[in-house]
């Protein structure tokens, strides 16, 4: 896969915001109600995973394609750099301890992709990972791509389905972006000085992320690669994907119990 030969704008964003905004409200409206039918059935789970460069516009998307959807019915977990505490387990620790019930969605704004792809870049940071000494060679980071194709497929093979998002926004809009960021007071508290440095190793996080795609794009956990360029055009390909994920899941509301279908009749009467 070579992202930088990918579309960033795809062709429908020529449409304008406001046919943008009506897709996205069609969407919406079909993931509440399938969101809904899951969450009653409690039998299945649902995990989106977000990565994307800096300023690609994963925060917002997923405040946009949720907006709408039952609070009580999904959770968002923000993965930034791992605690002393987090850094006493294995690396997929605190992934596993955030991972949604039956039930419930699950939306992971970084995740344990940042292992295989900050850290293949900034490798001195594995220093305060207490890991067992070892060479870190492409071996390495080979052996643990597998282990998250394996912990992915335990996953799937317990009822949660996995749809992960690569927001691809080109340098060029990252550039406006941050320079937006760095413009607007109210947006100060987004930028990190990281985002610079990281900005500057653009080519060296591609390839990490191109090496991760290959390697974990499967059948069961499928990678999106999304044009990031218009956040519109984004958050309706986003919520395409979701409702076509929700809907091959067939999430049915449970029949009632005999039991239960005889107090519903009492009811009735009694409220006659």
């Amino acid at each position: 896969m070579d992202l930088d030969a990918l579309d960033t704008v795809p062709s429908f964003a020529r449409r304008g915001k406001s046919a943008m905004r009506e897709m996205l409200d069609r969407y919406v409206t079909r993931f509440a109600e399938l969101q809904e039918a899951m969450y009653a059935e409690s039998r299945q789970a649902l995990l989106l995973v977000f990565q994307g460069m800096d300023a690609s516009g994963k925060d917002s998307t997923i405040k946009h394609v949720t907006t709408g959807v039952n609070p009580q019915g999904f959770r968002v977990s923000n993965f930034r750099q791992p605690t002393y505490k987090d850094m006493e387990y294995s690396y997929l620790h605190r992934h596993w301890m955030t991972l949604p019930e039956r039930g419930r969605i699950g939306i992971f704004n970084r995740s344990h992709y940042e292992e295989v792809v900050t850290l293949r870049v900034n490798p001195d940071l594995l220093a305060g990972r207490k890991l067992p000494p070892r060479p870190v060679d492409d071996a390495f980071w080979e052996e643990r791509l597998r282990d998250i194709v394996a912990f992915e497929r335990h996953l799937v093979g317990n009822g949660t389905t996995i749809v992960k998002f690569f927001l691809n926004v080109s340098k060029k809009e990252q550039r406006a972006r941050l320079l937006e960021r760095l413009n607007d007071p109210t947006k100060h508290w987004k930028f990190d000085p990281a985002d610079i440095e990281a900005r500057g190793r653009w080519d060296d996080y591609i390839t990490a992320y191109e090496s991760a795609f290959q390697a974990t794009s499967t059948k069961q956990a499928p990678w999106y690669v999304v044009p990031g360029d218009s956040k519109p055009a984004m958050r309706v390909i986003v919520a395409a994907i979701i409702v076509e994920a929700l809907s091959g899941m067939k999430p049915r509301y449970p029949e009632p119990d005999p039991k239960l279908s005889r107090a519903i009749k009492a009811a009735r009467k009694a409220l006659a």
